[in-house]
């Protein structure tokens, strides 16, 4: 009853006409920002942070998470319409989606989408509700050590269980945290990696970083391919909205399970994408007809929604109750959270309960808001589509500059965001991830600090990460997350490498 309370609080500091005005600017926005590839819902809510300074935390960030729900769902309509993911989580919604949208079936396969899409948010923030005040009073046990330790399973998540490489991911953490200690060291007082400019001093702002990244890498990236829009059909039917709707029951198996496969990736590391893709493969292997999945079958438009949005949505848990975000959007917006003076973590339930279920609050009326929306706009963002990329294009990457200088009003800002956008760039180009590069620049200060505090507790012994079970269980669970799955590889590996001389 706890939890119902507070969240019936929180409908109270949700439900007012300021902040439902503010969820529907927030998901336009985010439809926006989803239907157009180069931007994104990472680049998306990091150039909307310096415009909420002004704002009350509250509103601040129900406009950004309103914004989040808006590029997810607005991901979904250009992969049905005109197979472009606007998100790179869409993908998978791109390989039945859109074949049934050119069999004359736009109407259905949008419906299937945004649909499912609302239900497995429902199930995310519903996860959400019941569990973050068990998570953030289990979070009260921690001391340096054992934040250190979530920090570095964090870390040690992203390495083993992501979808790149180990050692891409590796590196891209290790530039991630060597980004996050430029600067003035504030134990030692030492300079680190400024390299003799003052502008570097105060170190490099995560924003910028991001704007580059996601803004101006993932623009050089769409000029490369040449990217045209040819769509299908926009027009929405409202009777065959309805009769989707009334269809979807029928595969309450896949979206069970595409919900929960969002909500465990949401809650570690793995992230919607990962989400998706996985989910989509669960449900081609599970159904009798996988052979034709890629043709335009439901199930293969559910099963990716579902579990996007669940994941999603369940990112913001741990970024909530542990201060450990679990997605790129999630580390932007806890960075947000920052600049506007609040801690992440267990005591931000207790000391700003109406900031804390305001937000939850706001989840389940902001994706009822969307799913409406989206409905509605499906023929306004379809016709945005049809504008030449070559007007589209420069008018992203001027908004990119402007989100940038907006930050600290530097020039050197502009240069950093082109620098990183090259960057980008490349990581996209080499295949390596730039959500861990994201995450280690967010928690990287903080990890450099736990880590500081847990030696001086210790006199320098490392030690202190086995000193009790709960610290101790949480630094071996990291090493098991790299480790085993290496171990795996090189078992399947040595197996593959027995078994072909049999074959000969």
């Amino acid at each position: 009853m706890g939890n119902f309370g507070l969240l019936l609080d929180g409908f109270q500091i949700a439900l007012t006409p300021t902040h439902i005005a503010i969820m529907v600017i927030g998901v336009l926005l985010g439809l926006v920002v989803g239907v157009l590839p180069g931007l994104g819902a990472p680049n998306g809510v990091s150039l909307l942070i310096p415009l909420t300074f002004s704002m009350d935390p509250v509103s601040a960030i129900i406009l950004l998470a309103s914004m989040y729900w808006g590029a997810l769902f607005g991901g979904s309509t250009t992969s049905i319409l005109f197979n472009i993911p606007g998100e790179p989580s869409s993908v998978a919604t791109t390989f039945d989606g859109y074949p049934m949208a050119r069999g004359g079936q736009a109407t259905r396969a949008l419906t299937l989408a945004f649909m499912s899409a609302g239900t497995g948010a429902l199930v995310g923030v519903i996860v959400i509700t019941l569990l973050s005040s068990w998570a953030a009073d289990f979070a009260l046990r921690f001391g340096a050590p054992e934040y250190f330790a979530v920090y570095f399973l964090a870390f040690c998540a992203f390495i083993g269980m992501g979808s790149a490489w180990p050692g891409k991911t590796a590196v891209s953490l290790l530039l991630g945290l060597a980004l996050s200690s430029v600067g003035m060291d504030t134990i030692t007082g030492s300079l680190r990696l400024t390299f003799g400019l003052s502008e570097l001093i105060g170190g490099i702002s995560f924003l910028v970083v991001v704007i580059g990244l996601f803004g101006i890498g993932e623009i050089l990236m769409t000029v490369q391919h040449g990217l045209k829009f040819r769509g299908v059909s926009s027009r929405v039917d409202l009777r065959d909205v309805f009769r989707t709707i009334a269809e979807l029951p029928r595969y309450y198996l896949t979206l069970v399970r595409s919900c929960l496969v969002g909500a465990w990736m949401g809650i570690t590391p793995g992230g919607p994408t990962a989400a998706s893709f996985m989910s989509y493969g669960i449900a081609r292997q599970w159904s009798r007809k996988g052979k034709v999945f890629g043709t335009g079958r439901p199930e293969g438009i559910v099963a990716p929604e579902a579990a996007d949005h669940s994941a999603g949505t369940c990112a913001m848990l741990p970024m909530l109750a542990l201060g450990v975000p679990s997605s790129a959007t999630a580390a932007v917006m806890m960075g947000g959270l920052m600049i506007w003076g609040l801690t992440p973590g267990p005591m931000l339930f207790t000391t700003k309960p109406d900031f804390v279920w305001g937000l939850i609050a706001s989840m389940y009326v902001a994706n009822i808001v969307a799913v409406i929306l989206v409905l509605a706009t499906v023929p306004m963002f379809a016709a945005l589509l049809r504008i030449p990329f070559a007007i589209i294009g420069p008018m992203i990457v001027a908004v990119c500059f402007v989100g940038a200088y907006t930050v600290s009003s530097a020039t050197f800002d502009l240069w950093l965001v082109l620098a990183f956008g090259i960057v980008g760039y490349l990581f996209n180009k080499l295949d390596y991830p730039i959500a861990p590069l994201v995450l280690a620049m967010v928690l990287g200060h903080k990890a450099e600090n736990a880590f500081h505090q847990s030696m001086i507790l210790s006199d320098g012994s490392v030690l202190v990460f086995w000193s009790n079970p709960l610290v101790g269980t949480i630094m071996t669970l990291a090493l098991a997350l790299v480790i085993l799955p290496q171990l795996v590889r090189l078992a399947s590996r040595w197996k593959r490498d027995q078994a072909e001389p049999l074959g000969d």
